[in-house]
């Protein structure tokens, strides 16, 4: 019997780009859970057990930072498995978030072959792997 495949949660307002990387990380092997907003990725998140999480920064209502914070309150386990994907880890709100909660950032636009090696290493490395509940 092979193992499951690793599921990588994509959270991504924009529909063009989280569909790329849906089919991108699909055709890697992976089982991908995709959502629009931060609302619906924590919903996901709920019922799912996700290995990975690549997270924009910018969503409609909740930022992805907010929803960063909540995901780890929620699922501890899911600590360096989460990927902010960002085009201005510069600006000043972005890198005082980062200062206090140091995690990998995917610069926008990105080069896919760095989101995936980024989803291979974390998707490989040790770790519990817990249902949620």
């Amino acid at each position: 019997m092979s193992a499951a495949p690793a599921t990588v949660l994509v959270v991504e307002d924009e529909t063009a780009l989280r569909q790329v990387l849906q089919r991108a990380l699909t055709r890697q092997g992976y089982r991908v859970l995709a959502a629009g907003s931060a609302e619906t990725a924590y919903e996901l998140l709920g019922s799912e057990r996700a290995d990975a999480v690549l997270l924009d920064v910018h969503l409609p209502v909740m930022s992805g930072l907010a929803l960063y914070l909540a995901i780890l309150h929620r699922s501890p386990t899911l600590a360096g498995r989460i990927a902010i994907m960002t085009g201005d880890a510069e600006s000043d709100g972005v890198r005082t978030w980062l200062e206090l909660n140091p995690c990998t950032v995917l610069q926008k636009p990105f080069d896919l072959r760095a989101i995936l090696d980024w989803v291979q290493s974390v998707a490989a490395a040790p770790g519990e792997r817990r249902e949620n509940g």
